[in-house]
């Protein structure tokens, strides 16, 4: 491992792209050579950014992208599981090693097959799915159910706001902004810490909480009953709706907590509980994750720089990849 900088480039300037810049000026191994994004204003809006040396690039124009590729040692792809990755993910693959934070869980084996083949083909390296769940959470749930055979795995999110969910209540006709937060049910917690073993359904493990502000003239009854009912969202939950003001839900929306659990419940020997809990806190959702995504970008430099191609998850990673640190600091400080 060499003690040069890895020069990163964040595609995409939302809410992760902002955190993934907070991580870099907290990581002295890392440089930031570029931000691509498809609205090029927005960035160079945010007076933050300007430092005379950081490279704003117009994300519409692909052509720049074989340019650029020689000084950017990875490419961290800051857009939505959606429509956004599914498409630049294989582009990008053609000219960066990359990282991101897909999160789809039901769909990451096609798409980590998919960036594989392209990252693959030109000898580039793709870390999908990284985060913190997915990511550490399925670090956590893997690492639990290998240590302890024949456990069960349990994962708790919250309290903290979800951004889908979130997003699907601003889309309600009706609603003029919103933001819900999901929390765990502690009854549930509990049964899990006990070693029970419990089967716990959808609803007996969280709750979701919305807050509200209503268009002029909307009907309050019928937006809550569209909310609480909501498939694949709210109607399997224990869901509440509060109204608030305009100014309420901004002052809300100025923080994005979030965390969570996994446990891992089972038994060694003939009859012995076994326990593993791991915990995540944060303050700042995106923050988080851009703390990760800088995590990994480390890691697919030093993979890409070994001839390991194609596409990883962090499942696949040797975690002393993720560190600053050198195997011997590591060995000396941290086992």
């Amino acid at each position: 491992m060499t003690n040069e900088k890895t020069r990163v480039a964040i595609v995409g300037w939302g809410n992760v792209g902002r955190g993934v810049h907070e991580a870099i000026k907290n990581s002295p191994d890392m440089e930031l050579k570029a931000i691509i994004s498809r609205n090029r204003v927005r960035v160079l809006e945010d007076g933050n950014l300007i430092d005379g040396k950081t490279h704003i690039l117009d994300g519409n124009h692909l052509e720049l992208m074989a340019k650029w590729a020689p000084e950017v040692d990875v490419a961290i792809l800051c857009g939505g599981s959606a429509t956004d990755l599914p498409k630049q993910g294989p582009i990008y693959a053609v000219y960066f090693n990359t990282v991101d934070s897909f999160d789809t869980h039901a769909d990451i084996p096609r798409y980590d097959a998919m960036m594989d083949g392209v990252s693959r083909f030109h000898k580039h390296t793709a870390i999908t799915s990284a985060g913190w769940d997915p990511g550490t959470f399925s670090l956590e749930r893997v690492l639990g159910n290998s240590f302890i055979p024949g456990s069960k795995a349990y994962t708790f999110w919250g309290k903290g706001v979800s951004q889908g969910h979130s997003q699907a209540i601003r889309a309600v006709d009706g609603v003029l902004d919103g933001i819900q937060y999901t929390v765990p049910v502690p009854k549930a917690l509990r049964k899990v810490r006990s070693g029970s073993n419990p089967e716990l359904t959808t609803r007996q493990k969280h709750t979701r909480d919305c807050y509200i502000a209503l268009k002029k003239g909307a009907d309050k009854d019928k937006v809550i009953a569209t909310i609480v009912n909501m498939p694949k969202y709210f109607s399997d939950y224990n869901t509440t709706v509060t109204i608030e003001t305009p100014k309420q839900i901004a002052e809300r929306r100025r923080a994005m907590p979030h965390g969570g659990f996994v446990l891992t419940s089972g038994q060694t020997g003939d009859d012995n509980k076994a326990l593993i809990e791991y915990r995540n806190e944060w303050a700042s959702n995106p923050e988080a994750t851009g703390s990760i995504l800088i995590a990994c970008a480390r890691a697919c430099h030093r993979l890409n720089q070994e001839g390991q191609y194609g596409s990883k998850t962090m499942l696949d990673i040797p975690p002393a990849y993720y560190s600053a640190k050198s195997r011997a600091e590591l060995l000396k400080d941290w086992m």
